[in-house]
């Protein structure tokens, strides 16, 4: 059966938005139908998470009409939404971190006993059953602060997929996941597309769309552009329909002059997370750190910046033996951390660009009696807007309001106002769109050229080939190889050893 011959699912008609002073859609169509996978596309900003908002009852739109199963809807709220069989995986991970993975899951949903009590041991066994579908292990009991943001985003999905609805919506579902969780994720959407459920697929992951879509939808600027078949179209032209432009060059690296050793950690040990982690990183040099899940890559360098503690091993700058017990140890050593999850660990969302800017080198600009000199943040955080590019109507503009990318912007500057020489980036392009993918990454190219130390932990290994002059690569907490890059390794290569295989 073609798509063509599917029966529609969804069908969501001339759909506007409008929030004071700002008109998010703007008459947007959309449909999914039954048993397909149908990719929406655009930038940050385009209206792909205002769009899915309003089908499942968080913001109703201002017009236009949504039908479903042949129903036309009228006002109705999210559990509305759960109850009619349309389920969301949000991009941005909202668990309750102090309960157990079994109260996620089923939330408002718990077991009961005949006595009208929560029935936790049958909680924990429905909790392993879908759990088991996606192939995670772990003990239902297990708090969710106690999970990596890979495991929270896989106990996500299992939540959606608890709810046996009709139609899901999976919003950058893979964005903390290792390449074996995304084929394993790719085999439960296969298997849910077999058994006749329509899923919407958001990612800017741009590969996976065309492994996985039957269909392709893009937005930009909140208004339609486009609907075409995964087959029938390329990536250049759904970069060119997203962006209304081509990006000729995902990865600019430059040629940089690579230095001498800078950083150098010998025999790091952090009993629970990874074992014996020796290697060096040279001025001008970006060093690209990948692994599976659990592989210990974040761990690492979190051990490094002080953020998590050290059983043994040694730091050395420039040859110096250095003790850091906390971050602030790192940043007098003219170190800085760019955090894989922004939402949790880097931005105040509800204060501005401003404040989230020069929080870290405050110091810098306040005086003796440790009063804020506000015309020199403000100099500063605009000179920050303009060299890197980033679009906000004002500096006092709530960060929580600017698009994935800006905001990711907003804390690479942060660290840049604290002059580092060596900058940790984890994650450093998660869940933002392709044009912000190509800035972020002629940002990160540049500080090399500028002769500082870049070491770069990603899931996405293009990203990491594209941008590492070496790669160490780690599996179950140990290196198990540190590649030269220069002629671009093959991403096969990489994943023995990350299998620890090689």
């Amino acid at each position: 059966m073609t798509p063509e011959d599917k029966v529609p699912l969804l069908q969501m008609k001339g759909i506007v938005k409008t929030f004071p002073g700002v008109k998010a859609l703007k008459g947007v169509d959309f449909d999914v139908r039954e048993g397909e996978v149908h990719a929406l596309m655009g930038e940050n900003g385009a209206g792909k998470s205002t769009l899915m908002k309003c089908l499942i009852g968080i913001h109703p739109q201002t017009s236009g009409e949504i039908i479903f199963k042949g129903n036309r809807l009228g006002h109705y709220n999210t559990s509305d939404a759960l109850k009619m069989g349309i389920s969301m995986i949000h991009q941005e991970l909202s668990p309750v971190l102090h309960r157990p993975i079994m109260e996620n899951i089923w939330l408002g949903r718990e077991p009961l006993t005949g006595l009208g009590l929560v029935d936790h041991a049958k909680m924990a066994q429905m909790t392993r059953d879908v759990l088991k579908v996606i192939d995670l292990d772990v003990d239902p009991r297990t708090l969710m602060r106690d999970l990596t943001v890979a495991k929270i985003q896989m106990v996500e999905i299992a939540k959606a997929i608890s709810y046996n609805a009709a139609l899901i919506i999976m919003d950058e579902p893979t964005s903390a996941l290792a390449e074996s969780e995304v084929a394993q994720l790719f085999k439960i959407i296969n298997r849910l597309r077999d058994e006749g459920k329509g899923i919407v697929y958001i990612s800017h992951k741009m590969d996976e769309i065309f492994k996985i879509a039957d269909r392709i939808t893009v937005l930009r600027d909140g208004e339609y552009v486009g609907t075409d078949n995964a087959a029938n179209t390329t990536m250049d032209r759904m970069i060119t329909m997203m962006v209304g432009r081509s990006v000729s060059d995902m990865f600019p690296k430059i040629s940089c002059d690579i230095s001498d050793v800078h950083l150098e950690v010998k025999g790091l040990r952090n009993s629970r997370f990874f074992h014996d982690v020796s290697f060096s990183v040279r001025k001008g040099e970006i060093l690209g750190i990948a692994g599976l899940l659990g592989s210990g890559r974040t761990e690492v360098i979190e051990s490094i910046f002080g953020i998590k503690s050290l059983d043994a091993g040694e730091i050395f700058i420039d040859g110096r033996r250095v003790e850091i017990k906390e971050p602030a140890d790192a940043i007098a050593n003219g170190m800085a951390f760019l955090t894989e999850d922004r939402r949790e660990t880097g931005i105040f969302p509800m204060l501005d660009v401003l404040f989230n800017m020069f929080i870290a080198s405050m110091d810098q600009h306040t005086n003796k009696a440790q009063i804020l000199n506000d015309r020199s943040s403000l100099n500063v955080c605009n000179e920050y807007i303009s060299v890197i590019n980033v679009k906000t109507p004002s500096p006092y503009q709530k960060v929580e309001n600017l698009s994935g990318g800006n905001q990711q912007k907003v804390l690479v500057a942060r660290w840049l106002m604290t002059s580092p020489s060596i900058l940790f980036l984890d994650e450093p392009t998660r869940g933002i769109d392709v044009g912000a993918k190509a800035e972020i990454h002629s940002i990160i190219s540049k500080l090399a050229g500028q002769g500082k130390s870049v070491i770069m932990v990603s899931s996405e290994l293009p990203e990491v080939i594209g941008m590492s002059d070496r790669i160490m690569v780690m599996h179950e907490g140990r290196v198990t190889g540190i590649l030269d890059n220069s002629k671009k390794l093959q991403q096969e290569e990489i994943m023995r050893y990350a299998s620890g295989v090689a």
